[in-house]
C-alpha cells in the first residue's frame, strides 16, 4: 500500500459515497486509475465493506450499554449473542472476563431484561453509556497521516 492508497482510504472513510471522478480528483489520478485502485483495496481486503452510520436515537435506541460477561458455555453464550438484535458488538476479551459486548436497546428497562436473559449463560456487568464525548475516530486520523494536500470538497 502506497501513500496514494493511503489517501484513497482517508477520503473514503470519511464520505464513502464519493464518487470515483471527485475521489480521482482529490489524489490526482483518472477515474479510471483510482477505480482500478479502490477494486485492488477491495480484492486484497484492505476495504472490507461500505457502511452506512445511523443516528441510534432516531431509530429508537436510547439505551446503550457495554458488558463485561464471564461464562464457561462459550458456544451457548455466543449463539445467544448472534441471535440477538440487541447485541452490536461482540469482542473475546482476556482477563477476568471472556467477552465484551456492546448493546444498544428501546430503554433502561428492556437493558435490564436483556441482563435477565443473560443470567443463565454466566456473570456479567453492565456499563451504561452516559454520553460519548469523543465521536468514533478512523484508522487513518488526519490529513498528515493520509500525506493528503487537498481538502474533501
Amino acid at each position: 500500500m502506497d501513500h496514494t492508497d493511503k489517501q484513497i482510504l482517508y477520503y473514503l472513510q470519511n464520505q464513502a459515497r464519493v464518487s470515483m471522478t471527485e475521489l480521482g480528483k482529490c489524489v490526482g489520478l483518472s477515474q479510471p486509475a483510482v477505480t482500478e485502485r479502490v477494486r485492488r483495496l477491495e480484492e486484497k481486503g484492505i476495504i472490507e465493506e461500505y457502511r452506512t452510520l445511523i443516528s441510534p436515537e432516531k431509530i429508537g435506541k436510547q439505551a446503550a450499554a457495554y458488558i463485561l460477561f464471564r461464562t464457561r458455555d462459550c458456544h451457548a453464550f455466543l449463539e445467544f449473542c448472534r441471535s440477538s438484535p440487541d447485541v452490536i458488538e461482540c469482542h473475546r476479551i482476556s482477563g477476568e472476563h471472556n467477552y465484551l459486548l456492546k448493546v444498544m436497546t428501546d430503554s433502561a428497562r428492556s437493558l435490564e431484561e436483556f441482563g435477565n436473559q443473560c443470567d443463565k449463560y454466566g456473570t456479567y456487568t453492565i456499563l451504561i453509556v452516559m454520553s460519548s464525548p469523543i465521536e468514533p475516530r478512523f484508522l487513518i486520523a488526519s490529513l498528515e497521516e493520509a500525506g493528503v494536500q487537498a481538502k474533501l470538497k
